[in-house]
């Protein structure tokens, strides 16, 4: 028996083991990847999929359709922004579609432990490299999951992670809706590179000043424009509105130096 004990105890260290070293692989490629994705010396390499998250014929129909340029607006708003901020590549952002995936990705926990969290990340991110079948080297993976805006009134909230540089985005399957639904993408593809929410969860609003396009405008509302990682216009001090497009939408001096846009002030 005492042989049989120091096995199982051996067999139980080296699973440990193994986990550790799986962690801090995980660890490592993930410091490894913000370093090269936010270093800008070169393109930032985006890949998109499309799902028919809701199976049905009018998400089918919108997805058949889709194509590489429906997604131009994304890279020239990054285009951009970027030449605002004096950023020596002048296409900081290239937007790949690469067609449609038939797999939908493992859903978040519903108010999870952190355990469960990180657990449902890693499964992700697993997910995600299985279903990496784009034939060239990419550094971010988004996967759209497209829904009938006629069945579906209102999607799940869109996720970006910047561990393992992919974004989960919940859309509507309209083209009155594809430029509303690109600055979804363009917000979580911040996330995939350090950027941070600037808003109040409690209530969607807007964070001043960080939140707001123009923080110096007087009167301070409305705001004519949204920061990106805002996500909301403010019409008011308790009052915001969704932005319809890109072009409602600025990249703040905050969300700047998280991306390593710009310094921090000394």
């Amino acid at each position: 028996m005492g042989y049989v004990s120091e096995l199982i105890i051996m067999f139980k260290n080296i699973r440990i083991l193994i986990l550790l070293y799986i962690l801090l692989m995980v660890a490592v490629g993930g410091w490894l990847s913000k370093a090269n994705t936010t270093d800008w010396d070169k393109p930032l390499e985006v890949v998109i999929y499309a799902i028919n998250a809701d199976g049905s014929s009018t998400s089918q129909k919108y997805i058949d359709k889709l194509e590489n340029s429906d997604f131009n607006d994304i890279e020239e708003f990054f285009q951009g922004e970027a030449k605002a901020y004096n950023l020596a590549l002048k296409k900081p952002v290239d937007v790949s579609f690469a067609g449609e995936l038939k797999e939908k990705p493992p859903l978040p926990p519903r108010q999870g432990s952190q355990l469960s969290i990180i657990i449902w990340s890693l499964k992700l991110r697993y997910w995600a490299w299985q279903n990496d079948n784009y034939p060239y080297p990419e550094d971010v993976q988004i996967f759209v999951l497209y829904f009938d805006p006629e069945e579906t009134k209102t999607v799940a909230h869109s996720l970006g992670l910047q561990k393992g540089l992919v974004g989960v985005v919940n859309a509507f399957a309209s083209k009155k809706m594809k430029k509303e639904n690109h600055v979804i993408i363009a917000h979580e593809l911040l996330h995939t590179v350090g950027a941070v929410d600037k808003y109040d969860p409690r209530t969607n609003q807007p964070l001043y000043p960080i939140g707001y396009a123009n923080p110096e405008q007087s009167p301070l509302h409305p705001q004519k424009k949204a920061e990106i990682m805002a996500g909301r216009i403010a019409v008011a001090e308790n009052k915001a509105k969704q932005p319809e497009k890109l072009k409602q939408v600025i990249l703040g001096e905050a969300t700047a130096i998280e991306i390593n846009w710009l310094a921090i002030p000394e």
